[in-house]
């Protein structure tokens, strides 16, 4: 490549200097052939530098030959009449690399085709295309950094596309100043600030502008914009525009789509926008418009597409909505609309979505609506009366969402909705229906989502409810349905939701639900079950949370899965429950001993005998059985008290010798390691079997000052080259030996111990090395560094962390310590969880290192307990520094929700000023309390974050920096909130 680069400078400056010389005889002789040459000569030279600074992976440009006097044969050019390049279209090659200054050759170019590629960093300042460009399509590419004011001459320029880079900046004012030929632009999925260009208003003949996804701020004076009297369509959405939608938009007779959704304009809608005869898509949605939707409206016949919801507007449902007869797409959604839902919405014979959640609606649902060929329909969490419409033969063709939720609908839920065969999604939650629940449920074949909470049913959950076997979801908490949990219920496959709390369900908990094994939420609170839990519900690997509380069970809790980490409130107002969290008696459903019952195992082998039948054979039989037990149950206790009498005689006459012997065993366990059994000591012990050994015969020569990276409680970490293949390395940690187990056989099983805590979050530990004076733990080497470096210890040239780079950290994090505290027995505890132990791979994705270390420790000693408080300051639990209290994997928790407030804010957990000391957990806790907590976001996240995942991340971490252990989430529960946060808010379930 650099043979290549200096073979083109000197081209260009040997054809630069023939240009010149060639010039001076064109202005003597005045010779025209000459001039073509050159010129011809320019086209090449500036298309092998513009080659030159790309990647072409595929070799498109293979035809390319800077030894052909004419380019105009090469492929994906053209050239005009006169033999000059004119169009250069590359688009969809797969080409990388940069823009370079090679184009500034190409004084004839017209169209410049650079779309869908893989183009990057940012456009030289000094780089200014041809005037005589008027097509520029630069989209679908990673070009950064600011736009160059003179870029671009737009003054012959009709097309100009620069969407999905990243673009940022301001755009230059100026920048449309001679755009009187320009028909389209579009700059949007950018990250462009600042206002949008005045001089827009002179583009006189654009028809197409497109300014969405960036972050434009400033009012927009819409006076000028309606002055484009060409413009069809105007896409200003999402951004953090504001000003006044001014009337005055009739100006635009041909405007087909106005989208100002998802920013900050206010005001009344334009009373003349129904004068825009030829409007087919209105999306205002998510702004603070207010007032009442104008009359003139009703004169869209042409409209699909109408949304104005997350606003304030108001006013009763107007009846010219049965005008618009080309409606699919009504949202209303979120507003302060009141009044009855007009029948003339039945004129609207191709509606297809519409959505009136979170208005004041009342009255009836029109019976015609149901009879459109509708698909999804949300009228919930408004004042409907009445009954639910039973739909037409036209609906149980089409609808797949049906929400209904939160109004005061009464009667029979009809059976018809049965026959809905695309339905995915039904709630009639938070109703007074009053009614049981029809078995054609069971009929609903793509059903995913079922909700019906609170809804005042009875009777019994129908066997067959989950013969689909899509459901995903399935709440019928809060009403008043008997019976037992149906042993169907394990044929619902895809269940990962199952709550049926606070009805009057009876009976055991099915077996089969141990064959749901994608639940993950399971609420059964507040029934009257009884019974043990399956011990096969251990099974369910994938549970979060469990909640079986006031219900009459008993036995013991299953083994594995999440049922051994369950809280109090999990499990309380069970009376024969069996756990340590609970008071009151632990019931076991065990057969009573045959001593205590003689008669049983005869009733168990004669049922048919009468009980009135005397005998003497029979009582004869039934003593001489009771005897035979005794019997042998007396002969075994009197063994056993020789036994023992023995014992104590022989321990009282060898005590002396036997404390001798077991001081002398400990000495030999010491020296000698080579014992049969005995792991080997002085080696390497890699768990790996097809790892090499050769590379670390003697260790201590690896261990140089120059390999350290690292240095932590206990112990220096070193980075080390893994023998002969070639660029990987581990990572060496050399233990404190002061307080390191000093049997090889107790160091070899707790260390394999942790070599078994595999996961995508966790540093693998790969080996070990073990010596009474060494002793090493070989790990997994993350080339990424520590989160401490990114966060605290970067340099200043350095990029800092992104919002979505630090949400992974999080959870992956937080999968990591689920995964330790979950999934052993007893749990792996981290005790110092810190940013400088979270370390990071080539993605950034998230490796808890020194996990379970205090395992290998003989005791926690006060100097090494100290240490660790001092290294981790801010971080540590606040019973860790109580002896007295029972410190579990809580402490985890606490140190995790500081690392939340560090990740967001970019601060350490203690900050000493010169006057005052800053605790983070306290100051983040005060501004969460007075509403202005996002002020405590990193500022180099420069506004690059979105509010509805910070905002529930910090109330999380102030959650789980809980002064009282027990009010801390469990790690598995973190997992599961985070995942929730990361979910983009439409599709956010409200049970989470």
């Amino acid at each position: 490549m650099k043979t290549l680069l200096h073979h083109i400078h000197i081209t260009l400056f040997t054809t630069l200097l023939i240009s010149s010389l060639s010039n001076l005889k064109t202005c003597s002789s005045n010779n025209n052939n000459n001039n073509i040459n050159i010129q011809l000569n320019d086209d090449i030279l500036g298309l092998m530098v513009f080659k030159s600074d790309l990647n072409d992976p595929s070799s498109s440009l293979s035809s390319w030959n800077e030894d052909d006097i004419n380019p105009c044969s090469w492929q994906y050019i053209k050239c005009n009449q006169q033999g000059r390049v004119s169009q250069l279209s590359l688009s969809g090659l797969a080409l990388s690399g940069k823009i370079g200054r090679g184009l500034e050759k190409l004084q004839h170019l017209q169209v410049l085709q650079l779309s869908h590629n893989n183009l990057s960093g940012a456009i030289s300042p000094s780089l200014t295309l041809s005037n005589t460009l008027q097509s520029l399509n630069l989209s679908h590419n990673s070009i950064s950094g600011q736009l160059p004011d003179s870029f671009i001459d737009m003054s012959s320029m009709r097309f100009l596309d620069l969407s999905y880079n990243s673009f940022a900046g301001q755009v230059f004012d100026g920048f449309f100043e001679n755009c009187s030929l320009l028909r389209r632009v579009s700059f949007a999925m950018n990250l462009f600030e600042g206002q949008i260009p005045s001089t827009i208003s002179k583009c006189s003949l654009v028809n197409n502008v497109d300014f969405s996804n960036n972050h434009f701020s400033g009012n927009v004076d819409f006076s000028r914009i309606w002055s484009l009297t060409r413009l069809r369509n105007l896409d200003l959405s999402n951004n953090d525009l504001s000003g006044n939608l001014v009337d005055g938009v009739s100006n635009l007779h041909n405007l087909k789509e106005l989208l100002l959704q998802n920013n900050h304009f206010s005001g009344e809608l334009p009373k003349d926008i129904g004068l825009c005869i030829h409007l087919d898509r209105i999306d205002f949605g998510n702004n603070q418009l207010s007032g009442e939707l104008p009359e003139s409206l009703g004169r869209l016949s042409y409209l699909r597409y109408f949304r104005v919801s997350d606003n304030h507007l108001l006013g009763e449902f107007p009846q010219w909505i049965g005008n618009l007869i080309s409606l699919e797409h009504l949202d209303l959604s979120n507003n302060q609309f009141y009044g009855s839902i007009p029948l003339s919405l039945v004129s609207c014979m191709k509606l297809s979505k519409i959505f009136l959640r979170g208005n004041g609606f009342n009255g009836t649902i029109p019976e015609g609506l149901f009879g459109l060929g509708l698909e999804e329909i949300d009228f919930s969490r408004n004042g409907l009366i009445g009954s639910v419409p039973a739909g037409s033969n036209r609906l149980l063709e089409t609808l797949t969402m049906l929400d209904l939720s939160v109004n005061q609908l009464k009667g029979n839920v009809p059976a018809e909705i049965g026959l809905l065969s695309k339905l995915r999604y039904l709630n009639f939650s938070w109703n007074d229906l009053d009614s049981a629940i029809p078995p054609e449920f069971g009929l609903l074949q793509n059903l995913e989502v079922l909700d019906l909470r609170n809804c005042a049913l009875f009777g019994l959950i129908p066997e067959d409810i989950c013969d689909s076997g899509n459901l995903d979801v399935l709440q019928l908490d809060g009403n008043s349905l008997k019976g037992p949990i149906p042993e169907d219920i394990g044929n619902c496959s895809s269940l990962y939701l199952l709550s049926l709390s606070f009805n009057n369900l009876t009976g055991p908990i099915p077996k089969s639900m141990s064959n749901l094994n994608k639940l993950k939420i399971l609420n059964l609170e507040f029934n009257e079950l009884n019974g043990e839990l399956p011990m096969e519900l251990g099974k369910l690997q994938n549970l979060l949370a469990v909640n079986v509380s006031h219900n009459s069970l008993t036995g013991r809790l299953p083994v594995g899965s999440i049922f051994q980490n369950l809280d109090k409130s999990s499990l309380e107002g069970n009376y024969g429950l069996c756990s340590p969290l609970l008071k009151g008696p632990c019931i076991m459903n065990v057969s009573k001993p045959l001593v205590l019952d003689p008669h049983g195992f005869d009733n168990q082998m004669n049922p048919r005998t009468p009980r009135n039948e005397s005998s003497e054979s029979s009582g004869s039989i039934h003593h001489h059985r009771f005897l035979s037990v005794s019997a042998i149950i007396a002969i075994a206790a009197s063994f056993v008290i020789v036994l023992g009498v023995i014992a104590i005689s022989l321990l009282n006459a060898s005590v002396r010798r036997k404390l001798a012997f077991v001081e002398n065993s400990l000495e030999s366990m010491c020296s000698s390691s080579s014992k049969s059994g005995a792991p080997a000591t002085g080696k390497l012990i890699l768990f790996d079997s097809q790892s090499s050994q050769d590379w670390i015969s003697n260790p201590e020569n690896l261990l140089s000052k120059a390999s350290e990276i690292g240095e932590g409680v206990f112990g220096t970490v070193y980075k080390i080259p893994l023998g002969s293949q070639q660029g990987r390395n581990v990572a060496i940690k050399r233990l404190v030996t002061s307080n390191i187990i000093q049997f090889p056989e107790d160091f070899d099983r707790e260390v394999r111990i942790l070599g078994k805590a595999r996961h995508p979050n966790l540093i693998a530990l790969k080996g070990y090395y073990w010596t009474p004076q060494l002793q090493l733990l070989v790990s997994e080497f993350a080339p990424n560094g520590n989160l401490q470096s990114k966060l605290h210890e970067k340099l200043p040239s350095s990029p800092s962390l992104s919002w979505p780079n630090r949400f992974k950290i999080l959870l992956g994090t937080a999968k990591g310590l689920s995964h330790l505290h979950h999934s052993f027995r007893p749990p792996i505890i981290h005790y110092n969880i810190k940013p400088s132990n979270i370390l990071l791979d080539e993605n950034f994705n998230a490796k808890i290192s020194d996990f379970g270390l205090a395992r290998l420790l003989t005791k926690l000693d006060k100097h090494v307990m100290s240490n660790r408080f001092q290294s981790a300051l801010g971080y540590v639990a606040p019973e860790l520094a109580c002896q007295s209290l029972r410190v579990n994997e809580k402490c985890d928790v606490y140190g995790f929700g500081v690392m939340i407030l560090e990740l967001v804010t970019g601060r350490r957990p203690v900050e000493y000023g010169e006057d005052n000391v800053l605790i983070l957990n306290d100051h983040v806790r005060v501004l969460l309390e007075h509403g202005n907590v996002l002020e405590c976001v990193d500022p180099s996240l420069m506004n690059e974050y979105p509010e509805d995942e910070v905002l529930p991340v910090l109330k999380l971490a102030m959650v789980c920096t809980s002064q009282i252990p027990s009010s801390r989430p469990t790690m598995a529960e973190v997992v599961q909130i985070l995942q929730v946060i990361k979910t983009p808010v439409p599709q956010r379930m409200e049970v989470f």
